[in-house]
């Protein structure tokens, strides 16, 4: 490979989308070197993707990130659903998750807007994104990868590092390069998205999805009077080359039935919808995250938040080998804990969208009659709501059958998130998320905890957090006096009813880890 410099770091990220940047940030908190590029001029100005979820949120707040998005962002008060040109329901989505999460709800912060924060925070950090630089080939060694890069200027630049991290979208060149095949298809229909300034109905701070024979229409109210995401169908007789499309290309029909008045439209783009999902997310020293690894339909506002979890999983792992404080083999449960899920996410939007899109006989009936009949008063049901939120949040997510997960204590398997609960620390309302910020290993006993334990962990400088025993603990799936193992992400790694030092000691020694500071021991 004959280029001019090298330039060594331990990650390379090719693509400062969402995933990337959070790829970035996560492990330049850990002390972990970082090289961000991507090969457009500068960041996007228009986006797709508008949810964030609350597993997102509770992500950002280990890496204090979760206030400002919500600060910027806007709650989703209710969603109203429409059908053949009336409103036939309201679903109240106010504090879904109450008792879930710290964040019982989900949040509307546009993609454009979301990755200039990101960026802004990875530069208070110290690295910038490096534009106008392109992935041209790269070589992965046993020790290393050799990456070669393009230059703003034309010229290339070999960059060596210990691996690279395609984030680079559908058209990845990182998973490309490593002849992985990505599997799936893409939908008949044309969709368009608009972000535009009006006035109605339908522009009252709250979602709107309106349902027909042939079209589809969804609102998403942004921050600012009158302002909202469209996303709806192109008419059929549109021309089939999109590029070339325009606001008045799209079906009015819908948006005079529910009564929108645009008086201005800010941008306007039209795309397909793929679902795919990559054969592997790993090679070597070469890992798939995002779109890169997976894309589907925006059913839920899962995209971005399934890569920015992507970005996570993978993060803690690669800091922890570059540091010595974990087996080589770690970043081995990257692939088989996100790919699972990439598959599970990929074939119940299917056949959600599907149901949405439809033409035949079946499905429109299911979608004019039942569904507007049905959903209204099944959200009404508090096991409903519950099971919704769990669901569309992602806090449900779980990695039961990864090699990292192991026992059970209570309803909490190894492999779960954390269940969050409030806790009750010197009269203060405080929740037991609250040491997650360290992004390190930690042992969790929610009750009393014995000497042994508490001696195990002084020794290996595991911090161990004890929460009083409240009856609300129970409720949440833990059990009283166990011990939980939890990784620098949030979720239970091993879970032991005993509380038994000797167990989590096993746990540990098997795949060499130990964590990332010297903390002392404090009881909370």
């Amino acid at each position: 490979m004959n280029t001019s410099s090298t330039r060594d770091t331990d990650v390379l990220i090719v693509g400062a989308g969402p995933t990337g940047l959070v790829l970035a940030l996560w492990l330049t908190r850990l002390g972990v070197r970082v090289r961000i590029v991507d090969k457009t001029a500068e960041p996007g100005t228009t986006s797709r993707a508008v949810a964030v979820q609350a597993r997102t949120l509770e992500l950002y707040r280990q890496i204090g990130l979760a206030n400002a998005v919500v600060e910027r962002g806007r709650k989703l008060v209710a969603a109203n659903i429409w059908a053949r040109g009336n409103k036939v329901g309201r679903i109240v989505l106010v504090d879904l998750g109450a008792g879930l999460s710290p964040f019982p709800y989900a949040l509307v912060f546009p993609q454009d807007e979301h990755e200039r924060l990101l960026i802004d925070r990875l530069a208070e950090a110290g690295v910038m994104v490096e534009r106008q630089t392109e992935l041209l080939d790269f070589e992965d060694s046993a020790r290393h990868v050799l990456a070669r890069l393009k230059r703003p200027d034309g010229s290339s630049e070999a960059c060596e590092a210990a691996y690279v991290a395609g984030c680079d979208g559908a058209h990845s060149s990182v998973r490309q390069k490593l002849e992985i095949g990505f599997p799936g298809g893409t939908y008949d229909h044309l969709f368009y998205v608009a972000d535009v300034q009006g006035g109605g109905e339908a522009l009252n701070g709250e979602v709107h999805v309106a349902l027909d024979t042939t079209d589809f229409l969804a609102v998403f109210p942004l921050v600012g009077e009158g302002r909202a995401r469209l996303v709806g169908t192109v008419r059929e007789d549109a021309p089939q080359q999109h590029d070339n499309l325009a606001w008045n290309d799209v079906s009015k029909r819908v948006i005079e039935w529910m009564r929108i008045d645009v008086d201005r439209v800010n941008w306007f783009s039209t795309y397909r919808v793929h679902h795919r999902v990559a054969g592997h997310f790993r090679n070597g020293r070469a890992f798939l995250l995002g779109d890169a690894a997976h894309i589907h339909s925006p059913v839920g506002g899962q995209g971005m938040n399934t890569g920015i979890g992507d970005a996570v999983n993978l993060a803690w792992k690669l800091a922890a080998v570059l540091h010595g404080r974990a087996s080589a083999s770690l970043p081995d449960s990257y692939e088989p804990e996100r790919i699972a899920f990439a598959r599970r996410l990929v074939a119940t939007t299917d056949r959600v969208f599907t149901g949405v899109t439809s033409t035949g006989a079946l499905a429109r009936l299911v979608r004019l009659d039942i569904v507007p009949l049905l959903v209204p008063s099944l959200f009404k049901l508090a096991a409903v709501r519950r099971f919704m939120f769990r669901t569309v949040s992602q806090i449900e997510v779980n990695y039961r059958g990864s090699s990292l997960s192991e026992g059970q204590a209570g309803a909490v398997h190894g492999g779960d998130r954390l269940p969050w609960v409030k806790t009750d620390s010197s009269g203060i309302d405080q929740d037991n998320f609250t040491s997650l910020t360290s992004l390190d290993w930690q042992l969790h006993v929610y009750g009393d905890t014995t000497l042994e334990l508490q001696a195990m962990c002084g020794s290996r400088k595991l911090p161990l957090h004890v929460f009083r025993w409240r009856t609300e603990m129970g409720r949440t799936g833990l059990r009283r006096n166990a011990a939980y193992l939890v990784r620098p992400d949030g979720y239970v790694a091993f879970a032991d009813p005993e509380g038994s030092a000797t167990a989590v000691a096993s746990y540990l020694d098997a795949r060499k880890l130990s964590p990332r500071e010297a903390a002392a021991m404090q009881p909370s």
